[in-house]
Parts: C-alpha cells; structure tokens; sequence
C-alpha cells in the first residue's frame, strides 16, 4: 500500500454523475418511473434529475447523436443511490419487484445492504442503505473491511412502509465505482492527487477510497479488463462525476495538489475544476 501525501476535506463525497444517452426520453421515464428519482430540468437534448423535495441534483443525462459502437472502455461500473434507512431501501425493492423490474444482484456487503440492476442502455446501478456505524469493520488503520454476502431481502422487505415509490428527501449518490485500467496509477491518482483515503483493497483487482470515515465514495476495479481505452466523448455512458468539497478553501487545496502533482485541468472557475484521472474519466471538484 502506498503512502498517502494529502488529504481531502473530511466532508467531501460524491454530487452528480453525468450519463451520455441514446435515447434520452426512455433513460428520463426510467429513472423517474421505475427507480424513483424526478425531473429537476429538461432542455431539450438533456435532463437533471433528482429529488425534488429539496432540489438535489443527482443524474445530468445528455443524449448524444451517432454514438460510437459499444466497446470495452474505461468508465462506469455503477452509480450508487443510499438511500436514508433500511425501511427506505425496502420501499425501493418492493416496487422493483411490483414493476417486475430486473434484478441482477442484492448483496449485504458488512457495512451496507445494496441491490443491483442496469438501466435500459446497460449503466449498472446499485440502491443501498448504510448499516448502523457500529456495525462496520472498521481497523485501527482506518481501513473498512467489505463483504459479499446474501442479502436479507425478507428483512429488508418487511421494514418497508409502501408510503411511496419515490426516492426520498435525503437520498444522495453514495458513491460512484469505475472501471479503469491501471489499478496502481489509479490509487496513486485518488490518494496522492484527490487525497482520498484507502478504505480496502482487493489485491490486484480492486480498491476503494473514501474522505473522512466513510467505507467508500470511489470504487475503482479492472474486473472488465487491464489497459482499457479512455472513453470518447461520442461514447455512451458516463461522461463524468462530481466530488463536492464544503469551501473555497478546501478547493483551493485540492487545486494546489493537483498542480503539484503535475496533473492537467480540464478547466476551471471560482466554485470549480475539472480534470481526467488515469483513465481518462472526468472528475470536477465543486464547492458544495
């Protein structure tokens, strides 16, 4: 494990991810009918989406005209929706389940209870809800040791309240899980230059950073294969994702690091910057 030379601000976590569209009407009617989300904006070729009760952006779709072919490139492997309590996360399967919705995975990972689908243009997407903090594995390194069990789905049906179909006030992207295609180069990118901490590690194969005590705000694996291509931007999928940092001031030092570790941005403004990590995956820093 490599040494860590920077540390992000302990409040930061994940914002909004942006998905590139075929077909952007059938993308808006699934993640509005089917997994709970609303729309927040629509203008013509894009759609925010979101929880509307208190105006929390959490999906920018963008259709985008003669995409290329599908190819095994880096990007996403899934975003993932927590949502506040378990009774919450049964509400969700329990209308999954009346839509007759396809269902690819439910697993208890130790720290969490999650289910996985994909939407209609193959973007996996996991639902979770945290278990109690008291209940992760956390070593004195601070390292949060994740399982992969089966999920107690009776438990997590029989919590639910059936009050609504809808995601609730309160429900954020937990985390994003990428494909990229060098795993060493990438921790070296979200420990040493975004200054995540590593929470757990899959041998060569997988690993997981967080700010502060989280178990994992950023999954990064090379289960898809090794030296992927970067994404293109007629490429569908994820386009990028957003880590939100509470000030100017924690900005300012994510933007110094940056600098000092040589790497290029994108752009840039007062309240933001963008950059590639390793694999040519976008990620904009933003005040929150």
């Amino acid at each position: 494990m490599m040494a860590q030379t920077f540390t992000i601000n302990n409040a930061a976590h994940i914002g909004t991810v942006g998905l590139k569209v075929a077909n952007l009407s059938k993308q808006v009617a699934f993640y509005t009918e089917i997994i709970g989300l609303d729309i927040l904006g629509k203008d013509g070729d894009s759609a925010v989406l979101g929880i509307k009760g208190n105006s929390t952006e959490l999906l920018k779709l963008k259709e985008v005209q003669n995409p290329n072919m599908k190819a095994k490139k880096a990007g996403l492997y899934h975003t993932a929706f927590l949502l506040p309590t378990r009774k919450d996360l049964g509400n969700t399967l329990f209308s999954l389940l009346k839509n007759n919705t396809a269902i690819i995975g439910a697993s208890d990972h130790g720290y969490s209870e999650a289910v996985y689908l994909e939407d209609p243009e193959g973007n996996g997407i996991e639902i979770y809800s945290d278990k109690p903090e008291t209940e992760w594995d956390v070593r004195p390194d601070g390292q949060i040791i994740g399982i992969t069990v089966e999920m107690d789905a009776e438990g997590v049906l029989a919590s639910r309240d059936e009050k609504t179909d809808k995601f609730p006030v309160g429900t954020k992207i937990g985390h994003i899980h990428l494909s990229v295609s060098d795993l060493e180069q990438t921790e070296n990118f979200y420990m040493n230059t975004l200054g995540m901490g590593l929470k757990d590690h899959f041998g060569q194969y997988a690993s997981f950073f967080a700010a502060g005590s989280y178990h994992h705000h950023i999954g990064t694996n090379v289960w898809t294969g090794r030296g992927l291509p970067a994404p293109d931007e007629k490429d569908l999928g994820l386009d990028f994702f957003t880590i939100l940092v509470p000030d100017k001031a924690a900005l300012t030092k994510v933007k110094r690091n940056v600098e000092k570790n040589g790497e290029i941005i994108i752009s840039e403004t007062e309240a933001s910057i963008l950059l590639p990590d390793p694999s040519g995956i976008n990620v904009r820093i933003e005040i929150e």
